[in-house]
């Protein structure tokens, strides 16, 4: 990306109504200064960067803070499964939030509920002072998933694309770099499994710091926009096919994605692969979120239909799984690489989520309901998968419905892809 790239990208541009007029919106009432867009592009890639470590990094001392803190099997279990749920229910507050305080300031008060989460959770004595650190770095987090495509409507109308991708690649790689680094800094740092977790408080503190400047300049400007501007509640969603169609494919991809980051090491070390190899495959699996998911997002973009890219995405993921089934072993490789593939579907919902509204408000309620309710969905799905293979001796049955869940992702996506708004579907005018 040359220089002059780089400069465009972090200049807000004008927000257009679906007929190229300036859409009503709080920046023509009161201007952004100069600075706020190249401190706008830091601040959406730090906070991308800390939507997943506070996970994956107990992912990998999970061992070591179980009998740190005597968890039993149960409430262990509970806390694998917390996150989906905080992302669900504090998620649904981001839009009444967004329109009370701003979505710049929510974020901001949310990348500091992450970092204070991160600095009090590896003190905790207790697994239930354990998991109530983590449920508010999680409820950070969930109100931050919300708005990050609102901010992108909001400040950069005509790049949803390429920047939806540059904060999903920033979260891919953040979710990487905490899965793989989490053990050697904790060994490098003395081999305490609290420290090894606290590490990560350092980058999002960091975070925290270039959403100050920009919570204020929108606070500034939400105070100079007249009522009818701030009180906007966009349209409701629930009455739109299209934000069904998001909400349900949002789901099912999350259903995959957390199916192959919980079983698939357990499912090549069953085939026979060492557990380190099965290891290293999954973070191939996940590696290959990094570039396509700058890639996916900037070509959604330019689509009028993005059904198309939701399809393919869905073909490598039924090739996988069928690789999967056929020869889980021979092909172990080839199957992470197409499983990687087929996790993209996040980037690509996304950004969909981003056109399927006109306005930051109704981008707001979309993502909002969208992603709580497909995080919903996606609870069970580890958990019946593990059932399925404590019960049917293998993998044959859980891989086959895993296989059938993505006919329904594939058709949802070519519907929710369709070139059409909430707002339409709702009869609001611009």
């Amino acid at each position: 990306m040359h220089d002059e790239d780089l400069q465009t990208l972090s200049r807000p541009a004008t927000p257009r109504g679906s007929a190229g007029r300036p859409a009503t919106t709080p920046a023509d009432i009161h201007a952004d200064p100069k600075w706020l867009g190249p401190v706008l592009v830091v601040a959406i890639v730090l906070a991308a960067l800390n939507l997943r470590p506070a996970i994956t990094s107990l992912g990998a001392l999970f061992e070591e803070a179980r009998t740190g803190l005597h968890m039993s099997g149960t409430v262990a279990g509970l806390i694998t499964s917390v996150p989906a749920f905080c992302f669900a229910v504090f998620g649904v507050t981001a839009p009444r939030l967004s329109r009370r305080f701003g979505p710049a300031a929510v974020v901001c008060a949310g990348m500091a509920a992450v970092a204070a989460g991160l600095l009090i959770r590896p003190f905790a004595d207790s697994a239930a002072a354990f998991l109530a650190a983590s449920a508010l770095s999680l409820a950070g987090i969930a109100l931050t998933n919300v708005l990050l495509p609102v901010i992108v409507k909001r400040w950069f109308p005509d790049r949803v694309g390429t920047m939806t991708g540059l904060y999903s690649m920033a979260l891919a790689a953040g979710t990487s770099l905490a899965a793989a680094a989490t053990v050697p800094l904790t060994s490098a740092l003395g081999g305490n499994w609290r420290t090894g977790l606290l590490v990560w408080a350092v980058l999002a503190v960091a975070a925290v710091l270039p959403w100050l400047p920009v919570a204020a300049a929108s606070r500034r400007e939400k105070a100079a926009a007249p009522a009818a501007v701030q009180e906007d509640a966009g349209p409701s969603v629930v009455r739109s096919r299209t934000a069904w169609a998001l909400a349900c494919y949002f789901g099912l991809q999350a259903t995959g994605a957390y199916v192959t980051m919980g079983w698939l090491p357990q499912i090549f070390r069953d085939a026979g692969v060492s557990a380190s190899t099965a290891g290293v495959l999954l973070a191939v699996t996940m590696v290959m979120g990094v570039p396509l998911a700058f890639v996916i997002p900037g070509l959604a973009g330019r689509m009028r239909h993005q059904g198309p890219i939701a399809a393919v995405l869905g073909l490598f993921g039924l090739a996988g799984y069928l690789g999967l089934y056929l020869a889980p072993a021979a092909g172990a490789w080839a199957w992470a690489l197409l499983l990687g593939v087929s996790n993209c579907a996040f980037p690509l919902v996304i950004t969909m989520i981003g056109l399927r509204a006109k306005s930051p408000a109704g981008v707001v309620k979309l993502s909002a309901f969208a992603q709580s309710t497909g995080y919903l969905i996606s609870i069970p799905g580890p958990l019946v998968i593990g059932t399925l293979y404590q019960h049917s001796g293998g993998w044959d049955l859980p891989l086959a419905l895993m296989a059938g869940l993505l006919v329904p992702q594939i058709a949802l996506g070519v519907l929710a892809g369709r070139d059409r708004t909430i707002e339409d579907e709702c009869g609001m005018r611009d």
